[in-house]
Parts: structure tokens; sequence; C-alpha cells
């Protein structure tokens, strides 16, 4: 095993050495082992940093920005690795890599997939899940600008477009999604344009919640246009 912690080692082993804690510190302090936390070992040349930061916590997932790299949606690629779960962990640097925790409800916990194989596998949000939830934070998928591109740049199951949304349950960024659809038009996200429709209410939100409250309002998806159309169309025609 490349990766693993001391309770599986410790299963695999049916106990017949003494002390298995002081044996795996010995091969950490030989330079055969490195120390990932208290528990958790891999090998000393193991870095993957997507299948860490998912060990790292119970039910850890990649997801938003990092996800949206990972996808291909974005080639921006952050300099933090971003890991969704339901338990709090503070933020955290093993072997240079910064990663930081997203606390979600149990009820969000949907759309993951596994990629990689054997003790090199890794759980992440699928791709729309991955796009429902950096609507729902955006603020940790790279800027507004680069989850439009992204948005844009994929064509999505309604389906579960629909059924991610119905389990993050954030009507703004329903509304969000729903008009970008529209706006762009996305004939693979009819259907989930029609569901946005109907879980409209009287309340309007501003369209980049990370922007100014300045804006037009609009009506049909009571969103307030903190950024235009025309400045929409460029963000999605720019090229890196």
């Amino acid at each position: 095993m490349d990766i693993f912690t001391l309770q599986e080692l410790k299963d695999l082993s049916s106990d017949q050495f003494d002390d298995i804690n002081e044996l795996v510190e010995n091969l950490v302090h030989k330079k055969i082992l490195s120390r990932i936390e208290r528990g958790k070992y891999c090998r000393l040349n193991f870095r993957d940093e997507k299948v860490i930061g998912t060990r790292l916590v119970e039910d850890g997932a990649v997801a938003y920005w990092s996800a949206l790299n990972l996808h291909g949606l974005i080639e921006q690629f952050p300099n933090t690795i971003f890991i969704q779960t339901t338990k709090v962990k503070p933020q955290k640097v093993v072997f240079g890599v910064n990663y930081q925790f997203v606390k979600i409800t149990r009820s969000k916990r949907t759309g993951i997939i596994k990629e990689g194989y054997g003790n090199h596998s890794y759980a992440i949000t699928d791709v729309e899940k991955t796009i429902v939830d950096c609507f729902d934070l955006p603020q940790y998928s790279g800027g507004y600008a680069e989850l439009i591109r992204a948005f844009n740049s994929e064509t999505f199951s309604a389906e579960k477009m629909i059924e991610y949304s119905k389990a993050v349950n954030n009507l703004a960024a329903i509304k969000r999604m729903g008009y970008l659809a529209g706006l762009l038009d996305k004939k693979d996200l009819k259907p989930f344009i029609r569901f946005a429709k109907n879980q409209l209410t009287q309340t309007y939100n501003t369209l980049n919640p990370l922007g100014s409250e300045e804006g037009k309002y609009y009506a049909e998806w009571k969103l307030k246009l903190n950024i235009s159309e025309t400045e929409i169309i460029d963000i999605i025609n720019k090229q890196y």
C-alpha cells in the first residue's frame, strides 16, 4: 500500500506485531515511510495530493476549483486543494500542499464518483455536481468569470443538474444557473431552465454574489444584473 492508516495496517497484520506503532515510527525515522498526520502514513515518495487530500478526512472528496480543473472545465490550477466533507477540519499543509476543507451538510453530499484505481483512487464530485457546488459557494470556484466560462464550456445532464440543485437547495444559485443557461443558449439544459423558473419567488438576488449591489433589475429571473449581458459574452470569449 502506498497510503494507509495505522488501523488499516493493524487489520491487515492480524495483530502479529507486538507494537506496530513503534514499528511504523521506526520506518518513518529510517525514511522508508512518511507521516501525513497522526495515524496516517504513506510511502516516502508518494505525493499524490488528490489521494492524500481525500484521506485526510473521513468522507473527503475533491471539489470546487480543484474539481473544475481536474474535469478540464478551467485551465487555471489552484494553489490550494479543495476538499468537500461533512466533517469540520481546519486548513492544513501536508508536504508543502495546502488543503482547504469545506464543510457541507450531509444532504448536499451527492454526485461523488471515484477516479484512479486501488490504493490510488480518490473521490471527486462529478461534472454536474462540481458546477452546482461552485454556484452554491462561488468563493471556492476560482472567480466568477472563470465559473461562467466553465459553465459555458461543457455539455451537462439536465437531470443531474436538477437532482443536485434539489440536494444543495440554494435558490439564488439555481436562478443564476437558469439565467445563464438561457442567455448562453444551452440547449442541453432546457429541462433545467424550466425547473429553475418553477422555483422563482419574488426575492431578487445579484447575478454575481461576489460583486457589487449595483445593477439592472431583471424581472424574468428575479435577478439584479451586476454583470451585464455584454460583459458575460466578453467573459466567455476571452482567451488565455
